[in-house]
């Protein structure tokens, strides 16, 4: 993540904020720059704003801002949709009726934000369903039936449909399920991020030139995936795991070893972007341990050795200071060789950015229709 200042006094501003601290300004990301940027009304139209650095450059702010306050992205006033891209990607919403349901639906459309950011910094196209239904992308924020017996909501992916239970949205919730399953990390943008890595599979990997390589490092995903998650679940993982993987569920199934690789990635380039722009730099005492230099903002485009190798010094570090706080370690893993090559294979495919599956996918005219969300009837 870039490090971001209001561009009217240079106050230090979050990629989530709404407003500045300093100067008051209204603030907004603007996806078509990149930029979390002041905003000033536009007298006499309604939900129109200008630029405080550049009064040429118009927009709305979304609907969901507007609204709700779920959101803080603006919507340039050439477009013609109410919702951001961002927000348009998400076709159910949870039952607003319900006021525990609102700031659920904050935190899950902020972590969304912070996956779609480092997508498109990364290269890879995000489609939404509506415009190409069969290639494209859409989450469905669903909470468990109100009724015991009824199967709850499983947190998941199906043919560019992601379904995310709005109980993990809930801290003491997912604390809960985290330390019932035994795993040393679970987050919220970490389910998006794993999620999305089925999604991608399915869009850069499967029945491509590049399976052949995928089975050889992550092993063949043509397995009965019911039955691996049955045995994983039954027994545990392998007592060898972590020879060969990034977390205990990676050795369940070759496609959640890949979904797990791929959140893994996504984690290892934001932070390190985040640690760039901040200009963070690290030589510790210990000879055997490399250094972490101020690096390029484009973390995708480094090759991979150093990334890697500027990840090491910059975990450490982290969990360190973790320690110094008395909190868990913030990166509780240990990386195996196996698992950086797995990490390498990711790298490469990003790097490549040709991915063919959503490469042909037909641009978006003026005539589609707005994305519909619905609210959840659970």
């Amino acid at each position: 993540m870039k490090v971001f200042h209001c561009d009217h006094c240079r106050q230090l501003v979050s990629f989530e904020n709404t407003h500045c601290v300093k100067c008051e300004h209204t603030l907004a990301y603007l996806p078509d720059l990149q930029a979390v940027a002041s905003l000033e009304p536009l007298p006499g139209v309604e939900n129109t704003w200008r630029a405080a650095h550049d009064a040429k450059r118009t927009y709305r702010l979304c609907a969901n801002y507007v609204t709700h306050n779920v959101c803080n992205e603006a919507i340039t006033t050439a477009e013609r949709h109410e919702l951001c891209a961002s927000c348009r990607l998400t076709r159910v919403i949870p039952d607003l009726s319900l006021p525990a349901n609102m700031p659920r639906w904050a935190k899950l459309e902020a972590a969304k934000r912070r996956l779609i950011y480092t997508l498109h910094a990364v290269g890879c196209p995000v489609v939404n369903k509506t415009d190409d239904p069969v290639n494209g992308l859409t989450f469905e924020f669903l909470a468990d039936p109100a009724t015991a017996d009824a199967p709850k909501v499983l947190t998941g992916h199906a043919e560019g449909v992601i379904t995310l239970n709005i109980s993990e949205a809930d801290d003491a919730e997912r604390e809960l399920r985290r330390v019932q399953m035994h795993e040393p990390y679970r987050t919220l943008l970490g389910h998006f991020r794993h999620e999305v890595g089925h999604y991608y599979f399915d869009r850069l990997v499967k029945d491509g030139p590049r399976i052949d390589r995928f089975r050889a490092l992550f092993g063949d995903e043509r397995q009965d995936y019911a039955e691996a998650l049955q045995r994983h679940y039954a027994q545990g993982p392998p007592p060898d795991w972590q020879e060969r993987h990034v977390s205990a569920y990676a050795a369940s199934h070759p496609w959640e070893d890949w979904a797990e690789t791929w959140a893994h990635y996504l984690n290892m380039i934001d932070t390190l972007e985040t640690a760039a722009a901040y200009g963070l730099s690290l030589r510790p005492d210990d000879a055997g341990m490399p250094e972490l230099k101020s690096a390029p903002a484009d973390p995708a485009e480094r090759p991979f050795d150093d990334l890697i190798a500027s990840w090491y010094p910059l975990t450490y570090a982290l969990n360190s200071l973790s320690r110094g706080l008395g909190v868990a370690d913030v990166y509780p893993f240990v990386v195996s060789a196996p698992a950086v090559e797995k990490l390498r294979y990711v790298h490469e495919i990003v790097s490549a950015r040709t991915p063919v599956s959503l490469l042909t996918t037909q641009s978006v005219t003026d005539n589609t229709p707005l994305a519909v969300v619905t609210p959840s009837s659970n």
